[in-house]
């Protein structure tokens, strides 16, 4: 397959380029946040229809099942339909998840919303990080990828986190908890899908447009080593995750008592945006020594977090998702400054959709197994079990990133 790409901007179109390189930053931000707008309301949702942890952790496996189909089966075509073709269908089916969240509070509208929403961040996390690669290069030429990569993470871990402090805030101050909050997630979509009509396409179609095929991992065999590292930090970071968008706030209403959806947001803000702080002043460190300095975090917050679980003592708990988060953070960054260092140009939808297929399914498999032992086992047992799983993981990752042999991508160059 070959893709042609526009040629580099000529000066006088920077500009254009920079505000479009934001705008994409700005949608992709909204997708991620409307994709937790639930988490803090799972609570009121099992208190109106009576359902369990399992079935929770039942319908965040839905979501995360529809985010790994859509990057399979359409996470990499904007590598030559085009970017925008691709957001736009990203933004529509957001809009159409949080359309059918606002219309229904009964589990089916919950499940259809969640597959809505699955697809939809399938879509815009692997076409928005290219896009964003892209835009950078044109508007600042020679410039490399960091500020793309900072941004494309920021995004991602900063949306995840604000969308649950949104909707936390905007249940525990309106009178309708499982409307409002999507109908706000409505018109932030509609804005960034109206905003994608000022923001520069950087994919030229080829003619005769290629056959269609599902995604494909366009790893090169030198780098295999050093992708499946990579990835493997990814699925212990959106474990990490995982837990903070789908169970933090029945745990917190279980185990230390907390109903309120402020705190259940708070929770998860915790995480994803320590996840995204984090990131910032370590851009200039190499692949390697953010990866392994990441995991080390991490296990670092699974252990805070289990001895606030086992003390009962609320503080430790956050301080242990808040730490666990950074590390999380710091780790994708160094698997999404991996693999695009090792991605050519035109390959990089593909190549950013592997490795999210990878980090979803961490989001998924981990948290839907705590789900299934939340239901027959105390919380806190099937907690401990959970992190007990994440750290062999942890230590696997490490393993891994360490004796993988040095190259362009560990090295930062």
């Amino acid at each position: 397959m070959h893709t042609s790409y526009a040629a580099a901007p000529a000066q006088g179109s920077i500009r254009r380029h920079d505000r479009g390189f934001w705008l994409v930053a700005y949608l992709f931000t909204v997708t991620m946040a409307s994709s937790t707008l639930p988490t803090p309301l799972y609570p009121h949702y099992q208190r109106q229809d009576g359902f369990g942890a399992l079935v929770v952790t039942m319908v965040f496996a839905v979501y995360a099942v529809g985010v790994l189909a859509s990057l399979f089966l359409g996470g990499h075509v904007s590598d030559w339909i085009g970017r925008r073709r691709v957001l736009v269908l990203g933004l529509v089916l957001g809009i159409a998840s949080s359309a059918t969240f606002a219309a229904s509070a009964a589990l089916p509208a919950l499940v259809t919303g969640r597959v809505l929403s699955g697809l939809s961040v399938g879509l815009v996390t692997a076409t928005a990080t290219a896009h964003l690669a892209d835009l950078n290069g044109r508007a600042r030429p020679g410039g490399g990828l960091r500020r793309a990569e900072v941004v494309a993470t920021a995004a991602n871990m900063g949306g995840l986190g604000l969308g649950p402090l949104i909707s936390g805030l905007l249940a525990e101050y309106t009178t309708a908890p499982l409307r409002v909050p999507y109908a706000v997630s409505v018109l932030l979509l509609a804005i960034g899908l109206a905003a994608l009509a000022v923001v520069p396409e950087t994919v030229r179609r080829p003619d005769p447009l290629p056959a269609y095929r599902p995604q494909r991992t366009a790893v090169a065999p030198e780098h295999r080593r050093t992708f499946i590292g990579a990835a493997t930090a990814s699925i212990v970071s959106f474990a990490v995750f995982g837990l903070f968008s789908s169970l933090a706030a029945i745990v917190m209403s279980t185990l230390f008592h907390i109903g309120s959806p402020v705190l259940g947001g708070l929770a998860a803000l915790l995480a994803f945006g320590s996840g995204a702080a984090a990131q910032v002043p370590l851009h200039r460190v190499a692949a390697r020594p953010q990866l392994l300095s990441g995991l080390a975090v991490i296990t670092a917050g699974v252990v805070v977090l289990v001895l606030g679980v086992h003390l009962g003592v609320l503080a430790l708990f956050l301080a242990g998702g808040a730490v666990a988060g950074a590390g999380a953070g710091i780790a994708f960054k160094g698997s999404m400054s991996t693999v695009l260092a090792t991605a050519p140009a035109n390959r990089r939808g593909e190549t950013s959709a592997a490795l999210f297929l990878a980090a979803y399914v961490g989001l998924t498999v981990p948290v839907l197994g705590l789900g299934v032992a939340a239901q027959s086992l105390p919380v806190a047992v099937a907690l401990y079990m959970f992190a007990g799983v994440l750290l062999l993981a942890l230590a696997f990752a490490a393993w891994r990133i360490a004796t993988a042999p040095p190259g362009r991508a560990m090295m930062g160059a």
